[in-house]
């Protein structure tokens, strides 16, 4: 570990979503790691089916992918009626916020996008549109770098971390929100070792985050998501290190569905609990995580597993994507805004006014 680069930047080779001639530029994240593949979209419609479908996830990515696909939409509407495209997008606006419910990074890139087009945009929007959507890639990237800074900051040399789900470069604009931490703990030397936990049902953690730090050439440990808690036990993690699709303004987060038992193993055994995400996952319209909607997906997604049936005929499966992970569970929120420790709606506030 002394040897590693100190330099974050070099852990930075990926990206999940990019603008590229024209086009929305896609990682196919369902085929990974088997196979390494982009799509190509050059409508809004498409752009939501893979945000629902999950070639895109992640609620940073999801808002970058948002973005853009609105520039598609105002090309496609503009070119239709130059005089009506206004109007004539806001449905698409519409479909593509309810693309996925949990994450309040689309609805935010979306009602900002919305925002530019409703003042006015004069003439062909498209160049204004993508220049918004580049700066929005953009500070997510810079947010991230900060954030990862801010993190590894609060752990001490020489710790080895657990990480759930995927929220690496695949799951933002690039280099990552809990990931990142990872990313520069490992180039500071202030992180050993990484466990991923394999995140059933849809396998982030194996099939992404591993990916990811292979990829980087950070050494990692992939667990079954039961064996967290034994981890915990003998003492080898001080830290667990997550993402967050949305943060209420009391601090309670909505995350990938086994966050909470995370948490709470974390807690009776002594281990830190770190959320990481942007300020736009924050969303202080939301009291507390009761009033967080949670996406329940399709019940095929637990009764097989790569395309075979493992369950019996006749069986039913229960699917929620997410669940809440409460204030008092966190011990460190980190935003590009600041660390907010012990979070409370309060201390949010606080941090959300830059005080």
């Amino acid at each position: 570990m002394a040897n590693a680069p100190s330099n974050p930047i070099l852990y930075d080779k990926i990206r999940a979503v990019e603008w590229e001639n024209g086009r929305l530029k896609l990682i196919d994240q369902r085929i990974l790691p088997g196979k390494f593949e982009h799509l190509y979209l050059d409508h809004l419609p498409e752009s939501a089916k893979a945000i629902t479908d999950m070639v895109v996830r992640g609620a940073p990515a999801i808002g970058v992918t948002a973005a853009y696909a609105v520039v598609l939409a105002a090309r496609d509407r503009y070119k239709e009626n130059p005089n009506g495209w206004h109007k004539a997008i806001q449905s698409d606006l519409d479909l593509l916020a309810e693309a996925r419910p949990t994450a309040v990074n689309l609805r935010w890139a979306v009602e900002h996008m919305r925002g530019l087009i409703n003042a006015g945009i004069p003439g062909n929007p498209v160049m204004r549109l993508l220049s918004e959507a580049q700066r929005i890639h953009a500070e997510d990237i810079a947010a991230n770098r900060r954030m990862g800074e801010l993190g590894a900051a609060l752990i001490q040399k020489g710790s080895g971390v657990l990480t759930h789900c995927n929220t690496g470069a695949l799951a933002t604009g690039g280099y990552g929100t809990a990931l990142g931490v990872v990313r520069a703990g490992y180039a500071a030397g202030t992180i050993k070792s990484v466990y991923a936990d394999e995140t059933r049902p849809w396998l982030q953690g194996a099939r992404l985050t591993a990916w990811e730090l292979v990829q980087e050439g950070i050494p990692a440990t992939l667990i079954a998501d039961s064996a967290a808690t034994y981890l915990m036990k003998q003492g080898k993690v001080a830290w667990v290190i997550v993402g967050a699709d949305r943060i209420a303004a009391n601090g309670d987060t909505a995350n990938k569905i086994g966050t909470y038992m995370t948490a709470v193993a974390a807690r009776h055994h002594g281990v830190k609990f770190m959320v990481v995400a942007p300020t736009s996952t924050v969303d202080m319209k939301t009291p507390d995580g009761s009033a967080i909607p949670i996406e329940t997906r399709a019940e095929a997604e637990v009764l097989n597993f790569g395309g075979t049936r493992t369950a019996p005929e006749g069986i039913q499966a229960w699917n929620p994507a997410f669940d809440i992970t409460p204030a008092e569970l966190i011990d460190a929120i980190v935003t590009e805004k600041g660390v907010v420790t012990n979070p409370t709606r309060d201390k949010m506030v606080a941090m959300m006014q830059g005080r």
